[in-house]
């Protein structure tokens, strides 16, 4: 019997800088209600969907800057989510920007939760592959200023065995890196959650912007299929106060196939019945590492070309 989990990709428009959280959180909920009409179980949101992508700003203010974070998951701005996923009996994936006190210390991080139908948080992610720089750029048309505002993630890439499967995170850059999905791979996910923000014509070469559609899709194509998932990748887009953030919100299957794609820069449900044992033949026959990865290939890769192995 055919394991089949409705998913609801909830792409976000701009938010403005001032725009208030009660408001953003209504566009979430709207969205939500969408999602859970057409028989979603699950819906997923963008990296920090709950303000606009202040990384592209130098803010040295701490007061200002803390402004931008959330000390507590849920709180009384983003309660309401919570309440209307338990009434919806719906579940969700939610890009914040986190402010925690560890080791007696406030640290930031990058950070997304999946929550279940019952409005209870199952797992938290904290970015990794942090992008951008920590000082500015001097001449640069815009700034992404993500390794000055967060740190890296310490929770590693763990999966949760929920909404009948196994699932992951990650986000936005974490989408462009191989061992992002290997690592969830070979834990046996099923489905990979991602939220991203990415902006173009912050100064890099034109070449660069114009393949970013194409290397965002490029990315997540590869990971669903090397590693027999589906991975659900869902954008902030739109010009967001003054900065161009693509959009192409998708939901890919484990063949490598996109099967749904958002097609407006704005606010934007696009949903897929993902059957979870899609991936079942390519993880018992192309990549079945168990009978395929060889480790004394290994041996000789290094005996030929001077390579270190890998680790144990």
């Amino acid at each position: 019997m055919a394991r089949i989990i409705t998913v609801g990709a909830a792409q976000l428009g701009p938010i403005a800088r001032e725009e208030p959280r009660a408001q953003v959180v209504g566009r979430l909920l709207a969205l939500m209600r969408q999602a859970k009409e057409t028989g979603c179980g699950l819906v997923v949101y963008p990296e920090l969907a709950l303000t606009t992508f202040f990384p592209r700003w130098l803010l040295e203010d701490p007061a200002g800057i803390e402004s931008f974070f959330e000390r507590e998951m849920p709180n009384a701005e983003t309660q309401a989510l919570f309440d209307e996923a338990r009434r919806l009996e719906i579940g969700f994936y939610l890009g914040y920007a986190e402010s925690v006190e560890e080791d007696g210390a406030r640290r930031h991080y990058n950070t997304s939760i999946l929550v279940d139908k019952s409005g209870e948080i199952l797992g938290k992610y904290r970015k990794i592959h942090l992008p951008g720089t920590a000082e500015v750029v001097p001449g640069r048309a815009g700034q992404h200023l993500e390794k000055r505002h967060f740190g890296v993630g310490n929770l590693g890439f763990p999966v949760w065995r929920a909404f009948g499967g196994i699932l992951g995170m990650c986000i936005c850059n974490d989408r462009r890196w191989p061992e992002t999905y290997r690592v969830m791979g070979l834990q046996g996910v099923e489905m990979v959650l991602i939220g991203y923000n990415t902006p173009v014509g912050l100064g890099d070469p034109y070449e660069l912007d114009a393949l970013t559609p194409f290397h965002n899709h490029l990315s997540m194509q590869a990971g669903a299929y090397q590693n027999a998932a589906w991975v659900v990748g869902v954008a902030k887009a739109g010009c967001e106060e003054g900065i161009n953030m693509i959009g192409q919100s998708c939901i890919i299957a484990p063949s490598g196939e996109i099967v749904a794609m958002c097609r407006s820069l704005g606010d934007e449900l696009i949903t897929y019945r993902c059957d979870l044992d899609m991936g079942r033949p390519y993880k018992e026959d192309i990549f079945n590492f168990a009978a395929h990865r060889r480790t004394e290939a290994y041996g000789l890769i290094v005996e030929r070309t001077g390579a270190e192995p890998p680790p144990d």
